[in-house]
């Protein structure tokens, strides 16, 4: 197990210590669990009463904290064991702490090992890695230090950069082209078929497949989650652009392009031909329609449900997506809109009884 002193955890993170610079470490965790030897993280001053009931030996806290809660200015006067690593920007100060104590993944060794099945030939650079089981199709090329682990499987001709890594049962199919230093998580399956298919021409006919053609362009430093799945083009190519990360559970249909430093959560879902810009970023469950294009730097909320064009630089949320301002007077709204009615029954049931008192010749002159 590691272990890290406060001030090489100091250093690291480039924090200001406030406490004892030779104490130890071995791990990190959250504030309610983190006992006297891990570090832990508070970034938001509503935390404060946790962050001052927690065992952890040291808590990475953003500067200015103290302003919010004085008591912070003079830690040692409040809590004596707890250290704190004073930061600019926590979030990222406790990513290279976590880093630090972070527990190597097993690889396949270097080299093709006797149950893999690489094609005779396939072309594989210097240091590859091919685990049991897994499969290099014919003329795959496969750049220096590409890790396949077991049962990961590349269709003929694809094309894999330097240092990619795929994890287990991860599929691509021929001719998929996927860059230098990506990661690619386990069940993923690149360049299936994108979903074509032209209707029957009379009811209870059969529909016909449309030959999806063309490919999928993945590239460099591209990470795809677990069981994502990235369609190939009907023709021409389906691009996932550099530095894009996808989580877990996603769809990209045919024809999509995805612009670079884009970050998509769990179970989103793209449909066809759909262009979306650079540094997108789109919430878990939200949905984007076809043959749409969306601009450079937008935000999509989750469970979001996007049916028409949108600029760059916009925040959506809801389903229609609309702007996110907008969107939440609209929810406001919509929450009202049950004691309102009761409202309405209570107005009309008085304006009802008062007609009923009205008398015959009131109800004649209008009175």
């Amino acid at each position: 197990m590691a272990q890290h002193t406060l001030s090489e955890l100091a250093q690291v993170a480039g924090a200001l210590l406030q406490g004892d610079p030779s104490r130890t470490v071995d791990g990190t965790a959250a504030l309610g669990d983190a006992g006297p030897s891990h570090v832990t993280f508070c970034v938001d001053a509503k935390y404060v009463d946790a962050l001052l009931a927690t065992r952890a030996a040291a808590a990475v806290v953003p500067r200015g904290l103290e302003l919010v809660r004085p008591e912070l200015a003079r830690p040692e006067l409040v809590r004596p064991d707890l250290a704190l690593l004073v930061s600019d920007d926590p979030n990222r100060a406790f990513t290279k702490v976590c880093a630090l104590f972070a527990t190597e993944r097993p690889r396949p060794d270097v080299g093709v090992h006797p149950r893999a099945a690489v094609a005779g030939d396939a072309v594989l650079g210097a240091g590859c890695a091919i685990g049991e089981l897994a499969v290099v199709g014919s003329r795959a090329r496969l750049g220096a230090g590409v890790v396949l682990h077991p049962g990961a499987v590349i269709g003929p001709g694809c094309v894999i950069g330097e240092g990619t890594e795929i994890h287990p049962i991860a599929v691509l199919y021929a001719g998929v082209e996927l860059g230098a230093r990506c990661l690619v998580h386990a069940g993923a399956v690149l360049g299936a078929d994108g979903f074509g298919f032209e209707p029957p021409r009379r009811l209870g006919e059969p529909w016909t497949k449309i030959p999806q053609s063309g490919t999928v362009v993945v590239e460099d430093e591209v990470e795809i989650g677990a069981n994502t799945t990235i369609d190939r083009a009907r023709f021409g190519i389906t691009r996932i652009g550099r530095g894009t990360k996808l989580d877990n559970l996603i769809h990209i249909a045919h024809n999509c392009e995805i612009g670079a430093g884009s970050m998509f959560a769990a179970q989103v879902g793209v449909a066809g031909s759909t262009r979306i810009g650079r540094s997108a970023m789109i919430g878990g469950q939200a949905g984007i329609g076809g043959h749409l294009v969306l601009g450079d730097g937008l935000r999509i909320g989750g469970q979001s449900g996007v049916i028409g064009e949108v600029p760059g630089g916009v925040e959506l949320f809801g389903t229609p997506a609309r702007p996110k301002r907008e969107a939440l007077k609209h929810f406001a709204a919509v929450e009202r809109l049950p004691k309102l009615l009761e409202r309405i029954a209570e107005l009309e049931a008085r304006l009802a009884a008062l007609e009923r008192e009205r008398t015959p010749t009131q109800k004649e002159h209008g009175a």
